[in-house]
């Protein structure tokens, strides 16, 4: 059963995704994991060396959509008034007026996150929880849609503070961006060095919001749900999936929030692709960037030098996804 608003709605989306690659060479996997991370209303952890275009790919972003972008540069001396506001006293009128950081935008690039002292980590973390600040006693929201991308740089770790493992779980998805591939690299060089590319603007806040309305009513069938349970189930009880000896190597496996975050991104990642239904695929394309952040693996685990990805890959092997017919595809036949 094809929904009648699917034409319109991949059409915009691959008009939005046209525009930002006019600028965005390669990273395409990237970039659709930031789209789908908008649609279901989630947060972005990424993690990639400098020079990757990940700040541009959000700034372009937020120019399609109209959208407010700020970037801010997590160092050291950061204090939580940086990025949700504070108070300012006016001594010609003996008054307090509110001045609102940086977090009030759409699209919001937290630059090297592990970069700033953990009370300044948890100031973003419950913006990107309740989507409101309080200051002084007063509320006030944060623009709708609201979109944190966290940046984390791999390759530095000297004066950084990591984030807890309660605290990273507030991310829907950990990306890995990698280099360019050789072509790749030559057309970022030419585009960077040639003119400038002036991106249109597409759409509006508006229609990004009717977006993800859309997202939230996509049909996902229960067999898949009972798909993402098993999934996260078996990081934190192997043994009942199959796969005993991965309990020595885990500590602690995923939270409900990680089930959350397969339905809703495979409901985004089947709008993205046209379709008003999700399949076992757009599920399984994101299972690594849902769990393997979710994933603390134990002593035993890190000495043999195992990867949270390699036991994602481990677990999507032992646990099959849904073999017998979608709803779906039974009230089409």
């Amino acid at each position: 059963m094809s929904d009648p608003n699917a034409p319109d709605t991949a059409q915009l989306m691959e008009q939005i995704l046209y525009e930002v690659k006019r600028v965005v060479v390669g990273q395409d996997r990237f970039l659709e994991r930031v789209m789908v991370a908008m649609l279901a209303q989630g947060h972005l952890l990424v993690e990639g060396v400098p020079g990757l275009a990940k700040t541009l790919t959000v700034k372009t972003l937020a120019e399609v959509v109209q959208g407010r972008f700020k970037r801010i540069q997590f160092t050291p001396d950061l204090v939580p008034a940086d990025l949700v506001g504070t108070r300012i006293y006016n001594q010609k009128t003996g008054d307090f007026s509110t001045s609102l950081g940086p977090v009030f935008a759409n699209l919001l690039l937290a630059d090297e996150i592990n970069r700033a002292p953990a009370k300044v980590q948890s100031a973003l973390l419950e913006v990107m929880q309740e989507r409101q600040v309080t200051i002084a006693g007063e509320s006030h929201k944060v623009p709708s849609p609201f979109l944190v991308m966290a940046t984390q740089n791999p390759i530095e770790t000297e004066g950084t503070y990591p984030l807890p493992e309660a605290q990273v779980d507030r991310f829907m998805m950990k990306v890995l961006v990698d280099y360019p591939t050789d072509e790749e690299e030559f057309v970022i060089v030419e585009r960077v060095t040639g003119p400038a590319v002036q991106v249109q603007a597409v759409a509006t806040t508006e229609q990004l919001a009717a977006l993800q309305a859309q997202c939230r009513a996509v049909y996902v069938d229960p067999s898949l749900v009972q798909y993402a349970v098993k999934l996260v189930s078996a990081t934190r009880t192997p043994d009942k999936h199959g796969i005993k000896d991965m309990a020595r190597l885990i500590t602690y496996g995923a939270s409900p929030r990680a089930t959350i975050g397969l339905v809703e991104g495979a409901r985004a990642l089947a709008l993205l692709r046209g379709r008003s239904y999700a399949l076992p695929e757009d599920m399984a394309d994101l299972v690594p960037d849902v769990l393997r952040h979710r994933i603390v693996l134990s002593y035993e685990g890190i000495s043999e030098g195992l990867s949270p990805d390699a036991l994602v890959q481990r677990i999507m092997a032992a646990v099959k996804p849904p073999a017998k017919p979608l709803e779906h595809e039974k009230r089409v036949a």
